[in-house]
């Protein structure tokens, strides 16, 4: 099993407050997903959310980002109620965040550098020539070949799709970065390299990182604090602290084979 390491970096300011969440319920189909979830996301931090499977990981990155509308409750992001923006405030407010989907989502019709440009022209008015000259900065950033520009997703192997979804997410430099299982499907060399490059991807740029994964490797390699969602509540800690929690779930995650060798890691 490969080992990661966390980069050290300065503490965030707990003033500072990138992502707030308040009383949020999700139901979808009639099931509750969350019930009344309180989290607040600091500026400059990496924040892991995991939790088993189907326990509403997903949702929760997706009703920050707006894609899931919750039933109850309030979500702000940089400040601003993100079921209050419409028009030009929600695309402005848009415009600070990246995504990375746990497929990648990249549109297979298109080349990773037209992959690039999709929210350059969807929020900019950019030249063609200066948003392949963005597309090819991006392609660099994440450690992809130059010649990746030309090739389709299904020309690349699962890492350098993984990077390429990660290269549109950082089109329009954003400042927050929302990640979806990010070493999902990667083999454990590929994942560790995942992992080390977001590390250093977030030092450099200063982002704030909101990270879904059930990866321990990538938790105790990348995340500040964890957020793990059990019977549709959030506990929230850093690893050492979680690893301690009495819940059944959260002991049986931390304490098999895996946990174990990730904690005296």
């Amino acid at each position: 099993m490969v080992m990661r390491t966390k980069p050290k970096r300065p503490p965030p300011s707990k003033d500072d407050v990138v992502i707030r969440v308040r009383g949020l319920v999700t139901r979808l189909g009639g099931k509750l997903i969350h019930d009344h979830i309180d989290l607040d996301v600091k500026r400059g931090e990496v924040l892991g959310v995991a939790g088993g499977s189907g326990s509403g990981k997903s949702v929760l990155l997706r009703s920050i980002v707006g894609l899931t509308r919750p039933s109850e409750g309030e979500i702000c992001v940089f400040g601003e109620r993100i079921d209050e923006l419409h028009g030009k405030e929600l695309r402005a407010l848009q415009m600070r965040w990246g995504v990375v989907f746990q497929d990648s989502a990249l549109f297979s019709s298109q080349t990773v550098c037209e992959n690039i440009e999709i929210p350059l022209r969807e929020y900019t008015d950019l030249s063609e020539e200066l948003m392949q000259e963005i597309a090819a900065m991006k392609i660099a950033l994440v450690g992809l070949p130059p010649d990746a520009a030309v090739k389709y997703p299904a020309e690349l192997s699962g890492g350098m799709r993984k990077r390429a979804g990660l290269a549109r997410a950082l089109a329009l430099d954003p400042e927050l970065l929302f990640v979806d299982e990010p070493t999902s499907g990667l083999d454990p060399i590929a994942a560790n390299q995942f992992d080390e490059l977001l590390g250093e991807l977030q030092k450099s740029l200063g982002l704030t990182v909101f990270m879904v994964t059930h990866d321990l490797n990538t938790l105790k390699a990348t995340a500040d604090r964890i957020a793990m969602l059990v019977d549709r509540k959030l506990k929230i800690g850093t690893i050492e602290k979680l690893a301690k929690d009495p819940d059944p779930w959260i002991h049986d995650y931390f304490s098999g084979a895996r946990g174990i060798a990730v904690l005296s890691a």
